[in-house]
């Protein structure tokens, strides 16, 4: 009983901590399964307008809004007042990972309809109809396996999500990958099934990636795959082939934050001018959340400002399609 309550606490606070403009909220599975989410309404809020909204998805060693919270750590919450949208902070289950990950490595929770990306697709669902959310423009960030869980839901669940993010993640399928060999599984493998995945409901679905130069958890390389990856899935949705009909234009730059630290930045645009992949790598950044007001054991403030990246980033896309 003690380390159950103990576990509680970790995970939601207590009771189930929440500041101004915050609801807590249940959604259960058909099965009975319960996922645990808070919700950031901004003062626009009006229960008439349809606002925006931005699903959090937190790392390993994190919470969505308990102690260490994902919360916290990107502080989208001033942000979201500011610019008018809500945001969602789900948080993995108690007893699910040692380390409170979510699992996104498990085959299991690579599929639609099963595990984790049915809960948060659940999730999303709920907030929608609960808030009068606008269904275009909901969008997913995810830090570490987080980010690993907004790239599987970028396939299982690409009608429901207007953009995804990665900060320090991987791509779809990466669990096949030997860092030994990665040559043995190229990305254009995994980019294959995660169109399969898509099915019918494929769909271009726009990519922010952030990588961190000295990430020891989640090397370069990996975050370079996943843009390989992309761009493959992009060229699949095209056609169906990967005969890289789909022509993108790549525009490279560097960029310096308030603190002086330089990244790099390159935009995989269509030729309408469209993103599709925002790739930027910061030299000076380990695995951690970059931005200089996050409070946590996995922030940095080297490097751009992720938040505010996932939100300039998600204001130039929107779905224009009901969920369903």
């Amino acid at each position: 009983m003690a380390v159950t309550v103990g576990v509680a606490f970790f995970q939601l606070g207590w009771p189930w901590w929440h500041d101004e403009g915050d609801r807590n909220h249940v959604h259960r599975a058909a099965d009975g399964t319960p996922q645990h989410y808070q919700v950031h309404l901004p003062p626009q809020w009006d229960g008439r307008t349809g606002l925006p909204v931005v699903m959090a998805v937190h790392g390993c060693g994190m919470t969505g809004f308990g102690w260490n919270s994902m919360k916290h750590t990107t502080q989208f919450n001033p942000l979201a007042d500011q610019e008018g949208f809500s945001v969602v902070y789900p948080t993995q289950r108690p007893f699910q990972s040692w380390q409170n990950c979510w699992s996104p490595l498990d085959p299991r929770h690579q599929q639609r309809g099963a595990g984790e990306p049915a809960l948060l697709a659940g999730v999303v669902r709920d907030v929608v109809r609960t808030y009068g959310a606008d269904p275009a423009r909901v969008h997913v960030a995810g830090a570490s396996s987080g980010a690993g869980v907004a790239v599987v839901l970028a396939a299982t669940y690409p009608e429901l999500f207007a953009t995804a993010t990665s900060v320090a993640g991987w791509e779809y399928g990466v669990d096949q990958l030997d860092l030994e060999d990665p040559d043995a599984t190229p990305p254009t493998t995994t980019a294959r099934q995660a169109w399969a995945q898509m099915g019918d409901r494929q769909r271009q679905l726009p990519m922010l990636v952030l990588q961190g130069g000295r990430d020891e958890v989640v090397p370069p390389l990996v975050g370079e795959r996943l843009v390989q990856h992309r761009l493959a899935v992009e060229d699949l949705v095209d056609d169906g082939l990967l005969n890289q009909s789909l022509e993108l234009g790549a525009a490279t730059s560097t960029v310096t934050d308030e603190g002086g630290h330089s990244s790099q930045r390159t935009l995989h645009l269509t030729p309408e001018g469209r993103a599709l992949v925002d790739y930027h790598v910061v030299p000076e950044l380990g695995h951690a959340w970059p931005g200089p007001d996050g409070r946590g054991s996995y922030t940095d403030p080297v490097g751009p400002d992720a938040s505010r990246l996932v939100w300039r980033f998600a204001q130039h896309h929107d779905l224009g399609l009901p969920i369903s």
